[in-house]
C-alpha cells in the first residue's frame, strides 16, 4: 500500500505541464512546473521542511521550541505544517503588502503572526527583518529560520527541485526560468542543473524596485533601485546569502502590471491557477523569447497557487484601482454616449403615458422613480406579455398595477464584463448613481454597442 505517514511526505515530486496557449508563437517547448502541487501550495514547502530537519540535525531546534521567521506567507506556510507534525510553536513577521489569504492561513495553522511595515529600511526596529531577529533572541528555545541567508534554503532545491527537473526533461532541459527573491531556488536549482550540463541558461526574474538586478550586473548594492513595489515575494532590498550570482547567466526586470496580467492569462489560457511571481516568471520569459531556439526546452518555475491572491490579481475591482486593468465601465458607457437625460416614469402615470415615452424617446426600459429613488421599473417586453397573457387593454392602468422588478442597482466603476451578467431577458438594464446622486441608466443595447457587437 502507498501510504504517507504525515503531509510533509507529499512534499515535492511536483508535475511538469506543457504550455500551450501562452506560448504559440514561440519557436521551442515550455515546461511549467507547478509547484502548488506541494501540500502547502508552494515551492516554499520543500527548503521550510529541509530548514527545519538541518536545525535539528545541527541542535539549534529542540523539542517544544518555537520557530521564528519573517515571511511573504509561502514560507511560513511550509514551516507551519513541518511545526504541526513535529510539535513547534510557530511566530512570523510579515509585511502589510502581503495578501489578507496568506496572514489567515498562517493562523489557521496555529501561527502568531506579526504585520510590519514594508516601506522601512531592512535595519529598521520596525521591519520584519528587525522583530524576528528580535524574537529569537528574547524567546527561550527559538530558532530563526532566516531563510535569506540559512543555506539549507538552497540545498533544498540542489537535492530535490534540480534532481526532478533534470529527470522530468530526460536531462534535455536547456533553460531555467525563475521568478526570485531569497535566491534559494535560482540558486540550488541551477547548481545542480549546471554540474549535469554547465550549458543549461538560468534566467532570474526579478520585480522592478528590487536592487538585485542592478546587483548582478554590476555587483553594486544601490539602494537608490529600492522602491516600493506591489508583487509579493520575490524580489529584494539587500542581496541574501542564498545567492550564487556566477550560476545565473541572465537577470530581467519586470513590472507589477504586467506580471499580474500574465497571472491571469496563465489561469485563463492555460487552466493553471498560479500566483504573482508565476506571472513575473512567464512575463520575463516572454520579454526574452527572442533569444530562444527551435530545439530549446525550457522549464519556469510556477511557485504558488492563485488561490492567495483572489483579494488582489483576481479581484477586477484591486487591477483596476491600480491601473492594471483596462476595462470598460458603467461610467465609461455613460461617457461614451454622451449626456443623456434618464427618462423616467412614477407609480401614478399611466400606462399609455409610460408608452409614449417609450415610442418618444426609443427606449425600451423605464424606470419607476418615487421621492426620487427607484420602485420598479416598467418594459416594452413586460407590457407586451401583460397584453398577450390577458388579453386586456391595460393602456388606462396605473404603472402601480403593472409594476416589475427595481433594476440592480452598481456603483460607477462596475466592469463591463459584471455588468453583461446582470442584464438578462428578465432584466433589461441596470442603473447607477453619480457622484451628485443623480440616476443613469444601462441597457443590453448599451452593452452590445460597447462590445463593438
Amino acid at each position: 500500500m502507498d501510504i504517507k505517514n504525515n503531509i510533509l511526505e507529499t512534499i515535492g515530486h511536483t508535475p511538469l505541464i506543457r504550455l500551450n496557449k501562452l506560448t504559440k508563437d514561440l519557436p521551442c517547448t515550455v515546461l511549467a512546473k507547478v509547484e502548488y502541487f506541494n501540500p502547502g501550495n508552494s515551492i516554499k514547502d520543500r527548503m521550510a521542511l529541509k530548514m527545519v530537519e538541518v536545525a535539528e540535525l545541527e541542535g539549534k531546534l529542540k523539542p517544544g521550541g518555537t520557530i521564528i521567521e519573517c515571511t511573504s506567507g509561502n514560507t511560513g506556510m511550509g514551516l507551519a505544517l513541518a511545526a504541526v507534525v513535529k510539535g513547534y510553536k510557530c511566530i512570523f513577521t510579515t509585511t502589510d503588502k502581503q495578501s489578507k489569504e496568506k496572514i489567515d492561513i498562517l493562523k489557521a495553522l496555529g501561527a502568531e503572526v506579526i504585520v510590519c511595515p514594508t516601506n522601512v529600511e531592512p535595519e529598521d526596529p520596525r521591519s520584519y527583518y528587525s522583530i524576528a531577529r528580535r524574537l529569537a533572541h528574547e524567546i527561550p528555545n527559538s530558532f530563526h529560520a532566516n531563510q535569506y541567508d540559512n543555506l539549507a534554503n538552497r540545498l533544498a532545491h540542489y537535492e530535490t527541485t534540480g534532481p526532478e527537473i533534470w529527470e522530468q526533461t530526460d536531462g534535455k532541459v536547456t533553460h531555467l526560468v525563475v521568478a526570485t527573491g531569497t535566491g534559494g531556488t535560482v540558486t540550488g536549482t541551477a547548481i545542480f542543473l549546471k554540474e549535469k550540463n554547465p550549458g543549461i541558461q538560468v534566467w532570474a526574474m526579478d520585480p522592478f524596485g528590487s536592487l538585485l538586478t542592478k546587483y548582478f550586473r554590476t555587483g553594486q548594492i544601490d539602494m537608490n533601485e529600492v522602491h516600493p513595489y506591489i508583487t509579493e515575494g520575490i524580489g529584494e532590498d539587500f542581496v541574501p546569502q542564498n545567492y550564487d550570482m556566477r550560476v545565473v547567466d541572465v537577470f530581467e526586470q519586470v513590472t507589477d502590471k504586467d506580471a499580474a496580467l500574465m497571472a491571469r492569462r496563465i489561469a485563463r489560457e492555460e487552466g493553471l491557477f498560479c500566483g504573482y511571481s508565476a506571472g513575473t516568471a512567464v512575463q520575463g520569459l516572454m520579454q526574452l523569447k527572442n533569444r530562444l531556439k527551435k530545439d530549446d526546452l525550457v522549464v519556469v518555475i510556477l511557485h504558488d497557487h492563485g488561490s492567495r491572491y483572489v483579494g488582489k490579481v483576481y479581484n477586477d475591482q484591486w487591477m483596476m484601482e491600480r491601473g492594471f486593468l483596462d476595462v470598460k465601465t458603467f461610467k465609461d458607457i455613460i461617457a461614451g454616449r454622451g449626456a443623456k437625460r434618464l427618462i423616467t416614469t412614477t407609480p401614478e402615470n399611466t400606462v399609455a403615458e409610460a408608452f409614449q415615452l417609450m415610442v418618444k424617446y426609443h427606449i425600451e426600459n423605464l424606470p419607476v422613480i418615487k421621492d426620487g429613488e427607484p420602485i420598479g421599473a416598467i418594459s416594452e417586453s413586460g407590457l407586451f406579455s401583460r397584453v398577450m397573457n390577458n388579453g386586456a387593454d391595460i393602456r388606462g392602468k396605473t404603472i402601480a398595477e403593472v409594476l416589475e422588478k427595481p433594476y440592480p442597482i452598481v456603483a460607477f466603476d462596475t466592469p463591463l464584463e459584471r455588468l453583461s451578467t446582470l442584464i438578462t431577458r428578465e432584466n433589461g438594464a441596470v442603473l447607477g448613481k453619480d457622484e451628485s446622486g443623480d440616476y443613469h441608466i444601462v441597457t443590453k443595447y448599451d452593452i452590445l454597442q460597447a462590445l463593438g457587437a
